[in-house]
């Protein structure tokens, strides 16, 4: 029988504070594209002319969004799942699954975010710029890798999670609170 998990403490202090500042950067980039399209519609209604810099900032921040949010969304269970296999399981070979999902999922993210590190390395030594702001392409690529990262680190905390306590979880937070509706009661 596989006993409560223990020492989790720390890495349950860990998980939040990277969880506070991904919730900040993504309210903080979520805020700053609806601030930038609202000024930009604003200048090119009343001053016959768009903010050349909106666009180019517009896709750095939902490079930004998207990518950061990858962890985020793991964390909290509400990515895409295929579960139509997963759903007609029960007991021990439901985990089994969630653990084998999980782990292959973090072992494409970790390849995914190797190739994401030799692209950033490579806009580094390019020197690429962007065309308005002049920013280092680099720069804001760099929420790739990141992203990529953090999205396994939680895949490997719900593996984690799935061998050492009790009951499946779908994240290191999110136990799998899955009710089979009896059909006498469904309602068509």
């Amino acid at each position: 029988m596989i006993q409560p998990a223990r020492g989790l403490a720390p890495l349950r202090l860990l998980d939040r504070a990277v969880e506070r500042l991904e919730q900040g950067i993504l309210v903080g980039g979520i805020l700053a594209m609806a601030l930038l399209n609202i000024a930009n519609v604003i200048s090119r209604n009343l001053l016959d002319g768009s903010m050349s810099f909106a666009e180019e900032a517009n896709q750095g921040l939902i490079v930004l969004v998207t990518f950061m949010g990858l962890g985020y969304g793991v964390r909290r269970a509400r990515h895409i799942r295929m579960s139509a296999f997963y759903d007609q399981l029960r007991g021990r070979m439901r985990k089994a699954l969630m653990v084998i999902i999980a782990a292959g999922t973090a072992a494409l993210l970790l390849l995914l975010t190797w190739f994401a590190i030799a692209h950033v390395q490579q806009l580094y030594q390019s020197g690429t710029v962007t065309p308005a702001l002049r920013v280092p392409l680099f720069l804001i690529q760099l929420s790739v890798p990141v992203g990529l990262f953090l999205g396994a680190a939680q895949y490997l905390l719900t593996v984690w999670r799935n061998l050492t306590t009790e009951g499946t979880w779908l994240s290191f937070t999110e136990p799998d609170a899955y009710h089979e509706v009896a059909p006498e009661s469904a309602s068509w």
